[in-house]
């Protein structure tokens, strides 16, 4: 059986999306999926990405594009009421349900839909006391999101990401191979299913191709 880590931070609206999507298209197939939530805000960074909530014009089109990415594929998907925001509760908020820095399909879907169902504010105070409500039995002994372990996990989980490449989430990582984005679950479908692609040059070949681009190599 195959072990999928999937790196989510509950701001991405394309977590949301592959999240509800990732059962139906592994359909069939023996796997377990491990999440681990990062700050997708420091994956960003380290590479001077200023993500598409940067560029006016791409902010509006991923608006436009989540959202109706959510009707084609019968997942509910709402902007909150504020969009970009600091995650860093909600991320915190997860992981005190978690020893080992992952986290529970159940854990996953609860913040997920706290932020992306509804069209609420995902900071709001009270909103955020119902949620810790919500999960309050899946919380490890004396952790809160005020807690210093989630603080921990959530670091090593992000730190871990960087150094195995993850550059953005929604990412699958399984054998070794990251497969980023929602619309990269077909390709992951594919690998886990033995496809003979895999075994070729295509996948290592092309981390050799040199830039065109000056100063680059």
């Amino acid at each position: 059986m195959k072990r999928i880590t999937f790196y989510l931070d509950f701001v991405s609206p394309y977590a949301w999306l592959a999240f509800e999507r990732l059962p139906e298209v592994l359909e069939g197939l023996g796997y377990s999926v491990a999440y681990k939530p990062v700050l997708l805000g420091a994956l960003l960074q380290q590479h001077a990405n200023p993500g598409p909530a940067g560029i006016a014009p791409k902010r509006d089109w991923t608006y436009r594009h989540v959202t109706w990415l959510g009707h084609a594929q019968g997942t509910l998907l709402q902007m909150p009421a504020r969009h970009p925001f600091n995650p860093l509760p909600l991320l915190r908020t997860a992981l005190a349900c978690s020893d080992d820095g992952h986290i529970n399909r159940f854990v996953a879907g609860t913040v997920l839909r706290h932020v992306w169902q509804g069209g609420h504010d995902a900071l709001d105070a009270a909103r955020l006391a119902d949620l810790a409500a919500q999960l309050a039995d899946q919380l490890r002994s004396g952790e809160d999101a005020a807690s210093d372990g989630p603080k921990a996990l959530l670091r090593a989980n992000t730190e871990a990401a960087q150094a195995a490449g993850v550059f953005g989430v929604p990412a699958f990582e399984v054998d070794g191979k990251l497969f980023w984005g929602l619309d990269g679950l077909p390709m992951l479908r594919a690998y886990l299913d033995g496809d003979a692609w895999f075994d070729g040059p295509g996948w290592e070949a092309v981390s050799q191709l040199p830039s065109g681009l000056p100063g680059k190599a």
